[in-house]
């Protein structure tokens, strides 16, 4: 947005609070409108009733929610597990693997984030071996071979970025080592393990260009280096090294949550926190306008404190176009017994473009997730 139009400002108009999400006027519902997810101008509109107290909801715009764990995901290699949600800068699929993968894959199509939902084992690539666990994020760069051996039966949110790249997010005044020290970055060995690996028997590459598959056989085992030096390569971390962005004042935006940077996409991580302490601040997500991205939340543990009925594997999509917060019995709850604590575990998606969903994923959709707001008045 053109800076010029909004040299001079803010301004206030009526009754508003001094301070975004504190100490409200009596009775009111805070609104945030923003643009650029939370990172460009922003307004804050104070209400009498709640954003999202609507009575009747017409037409395809809507909040979806989908329960994952009903779908058939189960599949022994990644393309095989369609995508759910798509646009030309990421495709989000659910993976379920509980055998060793017998073929290599290689996603030419753009850089792959693996979240481990469930489930443990060990990851082979160009790169080496690692082993990774629940609550793993693995940073697939694109064009990298690999497969992986299940000790545990997996299940993952698999986040592509078409034609994009993965980096981490710009720390600022917060310093190199704030959310996780990069020292927690694992990236793939050539180790004992990995030259196990390596034989003369004929394997296939199964490759992902433009949504087609090509596969290719060599007569040898291609992940057979040993070694490489560089600065592109898998990387991995767990949600359990991120040490969360809080304020005791100040409920924070999503933003100061994110744990990697795409082209057209960011990925946030939501991990368990104190709750905000200061009496006047708010203790839930702030009612918000989607203005200028989809979200899209996945749930992969804990208790999800401003929402009603969701569990572990299970995924929203609040598309742009209409504000969205807390459920009535949370914000009522916050209000009168707030908890000390949070333990929820949640990957948040925010993508530029609108999300596009396959017919495959309207059977597990939740249809009565729409109504769930309603009766909004505290």
């Amino acid at each position: 947005m053109n800076k010029k139009l909004t040299r001079g400002f803010p301004i206030q108009e009526g009754e508003a609070s001094r301070q975004a999400h504190c100490d409200l006027p009596d009775g009111t519902y805070e609104r945030e409108l923003g643009r650029e997810g939370f990172y460009g101008p922003v307004s804050h509109m104070h209400h009498k009733h709640p954003p999202t107290g609507w009575e009747k909801w017409e037409g395809p715009l809507r909040p979806h929610a989908f329960d994952l764990n009903n779908l058939n995901a189960e599949a022994i290699s990644p393309w095989l597990a369609a995508p759910l949600l798509y646009n030309r800068d990421v495709r989000l699929r659910f993976w379920k693997l509980e055998q060793n993968m017998e073929y290599l894959v290689r996603n030419s199509d753009g850089d792959e984030l693996l979240f481990v939902h469930q489930g443990a084992g060990e990851f082979f690539c160009d790169y080496g071996h690692l082993t990774f666990r629940d609550g793993d994020y693995i940073s697939v760069p694109r064009g990298t071979v690999w497969r992986i051996e299940p000790t545990e039966a997996c299940a993952f949110l698999m986040i592509e970025n078409t034609d994009g790249m993965y980096s981490l997010p710009e720390k600022g005044m917060l310093g190199y080592n704030a959310i996780f020290d990069p020292a927690c970055l694992d990236y793939p060995k050539i180790n004992d393990q990995f030259r196990a690996q390596q034989d003369e028997n004929p394997w296939k590459i199964y490759i992902k260009r433009e949504g087609h598959i090509s596969k290719v056989t060599y007569p040898f085992n291609p992940l057979d280096a040993i070694g490489w030096h560089g600065t592109n390569t898998v990387l991995r971390v767990n949600w359990r090294d991120i040490r969360p962005l809080m304020s005791h004042r100040y409920h924070l935006p999503p933003s100061v949550h994110t744990t990697f940077v795409g082209s057209g996409l960011v990925v946030c991580t939501f991990v368990p926190r104190p709750v905000e302490s200061d009496p006047g601040a708010l203790k839930v997500p702030f009612f918000h306008n989607n203005d200028d991205f989809d979200e899209v939340l996945f749930y992969h543990k804990g208790n999800f404190f401003s929402r009603d009925h969701i569990e572990a594997g299970m995924m929203t999509h609040h598309p742009c176009g209409f504000p969205h917060g807390p459920h009535p019995k949370a914000l009522k709850k916050s209000m009168e017994n707030p908890v000390k604590e949070i333990d929820e575990v949640a990957v948040m998606i925010d993508t530029r473009r609108p999300l596009k969903a396959v017919d495959s994923l309207w059977t597990v959709e939740n249809k009565g997730y729409v109504d769930s707001w309603k009766g909004g008045e505290q």
